[in-house]
């Protein structure tokens, strides 16, 4: 048993941390927005690193990465790994990966797949990038959340995966929503639709996780418009060459908040289609 903190207690994180609580292995958590009655809740980041051994974190951005941070690497010893889950840009895992081994603790970047059906399932898919020591100093505690791990060699390739993937993603969701709405407008059924979609060349797993929030309208958030709007803009960031179909989706996902989306499934999209 890794004594385990977690570092915020958003959809992804606090199933994380009741899974680790469930298993015994859990010993601290904390969030920006205080939850006092949470299993093992501190105060403070500081607090967090004086319980626990492995630090996860797991917010919003670099920026909220950075806020977690700032208190907690004067905490920091050898004892300590940094697992951090959040999505953010390559450079800011380098920046961050310096800072924490600047203390003597270890650094792992582990971005993911699986939304929170593959929290809830324990079936998420890690990226991990770092060292096969720090990897493997870890490896109990990933394994309690996840089936699957792929392992890259610096934390800024699997940050960049990351991006990369949630990249593939948002445009097949919004051409998705496309094209039921053009079945839609032509009389097909969402029944049709979908049968005949499994049977083509288009099926993804991202048509499979969407096909019931689009049938029964239901934008309960599996993956928030700010957070995929937040990734693309890292994306887009990034430093290569101009990406035109990110741009695409950013303009999308930009309407989607000025209509007060935020915090619902980007499936919503397929709403402004019928503006």
């Amino acid at each position: 048993m890794i004594p385990t903190g977690v570092l915020g207690l958003g959809l992804i994180g606090a199933i994380w941390a009741h899974h680790l609580n469930d298993d015994g292995w859990l010993c601290a958590a904390w969030n920006r927005t205080p939850k006092p009655d949470f299993p093992h809740w501190k105060a403070t980041p500081p607090e967090v690193a004086r319980a626990a051994d492995a630090l996860i974190i797991c917010v919003s951005d670099p920026a909220a990465v950075s806020s977690v941070l700032d208190p907690l690497i004067p905490q920091l010893e050898p004892r300590h790994t940094v697992i951090q889950c959040s999505t953010i840009d390559p450079d800011s895992s380098t920046r961050f990966e310096a800072r924490v081994r600047a203390r003597g603790a270890a650094y792992l970047e582990a971005p993911f797949t699986g939304s929170v059906p593959g929290a809830e399932s324990r079936t998420t898919v890690f990226y991990l990038g770092g060292d096969a020591a720090t990897a493997a100093r870890v490896q109990p505690v990933i394994d309690r959340l996840s089936k699957q791990q792929f392992r890259s060699n610096t934390g800024a390739q699997a940050a960049a995966f990351k991006l990369a993937s949630n990249l593939a993603i948002a445009v097949q969701s919004a051409v998705l929503c496309e094209s039921l709405a053009l079945a839609r407008s032509n009389g097909l059924s969402d029944q049709q639709f979908f049968d005949l979609l499994r049977i083509s060349m288009a099926w993804s797993p991202v048509a499979k996780i969407k096909e019931p929030k689009l049938r029964a309208n239901d934008y309960s958030a599996q993956f928030a418009v700010r957070h995929m709007l937040k990734d693309m803009r890292l994306a887009r960031d990034s430093g290569f060459a101009p990406l035109p179909m990110c741009e695409a989706v950013i303009r999308q996902l930009e309407a989607a908040m000025d209509r007060g989306w935020a915090d619902q499934d980007y499936a919503i999209l397929i709403k402004l289609l019928g503006e």
